[in-house]
């Protein structure tokens, strides 16, 4: 993970700490969809936290100074092991932007909105300059035929990394806010651009 990349996440997760409070310090039950351990050590109230990803994701099975982990496979726009509301809060980071088509995405946000009491997504915004998962500055304004020389290229090299960047789709403000009606916004911006969209439940 580049500096840049840990600066914001940590940021990030700082900012989700202070809007899930502390007064009572009783552990919450947290579903993470498609997300690691090593995140949460950026909050400091205790947390039973439990990770479903797909099957073989979850590698990093790491034990925290003050977090309860629960390793779980499954498919996050179809979760078939809890049942509505199971969870006092559903967490994703960086996640739905990775589920695949419309239909994945649109799967995907039933699950988040059916598992938990509140929930709290982000997704990166494509008008950031610089695109958070391949690198490249304004990306997603390629023509479409530069993007697929640029991938053909790239696939010689990196052909998983580059399944990531090519299976990606981002998605705009608008679609989100039709995904999760009911949720506030915040908008996290770096020097004045939107570098990523939050959207969460009180």
């Amino acid at each position: 993970m580049s500096p840049f990349a840990a600066y914001t996440r940590k940021r990030r997760m700082q900012l989700f700490g202070e809007w899930l409070g502390s007064a009572n310090n009783k552990p919450l039950r947290v579903l993470d969809l498609g997300g690691s351990s090593e995140i949460w050590e950026f909050v400091e109230r205790p947390l039973d936290i439990t990770l479903l990803n797909l099957p073989g994701e979850n590698r990093d099975r790491k034990k925290s100074r003050c977090h309860r982990f629960t390793y779980v496979e499954g498919d996050g726009c179809d979760v078939k092991a809890f049942g509505d509301q199971e969870f006092d809060l559903v967490f994703t980071n960086s996640v739905i932007e990775h589920v695949g088509d419309e239909e994945k995405q649109e799967a995907f946000a039933r699950e988040v909105i059916r598992l938990g009491h509140r929930y709290w997504v982000q997704t990166p915004s494509k008008y950031f300059p610089i695109e958070a998962h391949c690198g490249m500055p304004f990306w997603w304004f390629y023509p479409a035929s530069w993007r697929d020389r640029l991938i053909k290229r790239w696939r010689e090299k990196l052909p998983d990394w580059t399944d990531m960047v090519e299976g990606t789709r981002v998605l705009e403000l608008e679609r989100l806010q039709q995904l999760f009606p009911n949720a506030k916004l915040k908008v996290e911006r770096i020097l004045g651009f939107p570098k990523s969209y939050i959207l969460y439940t009180m």
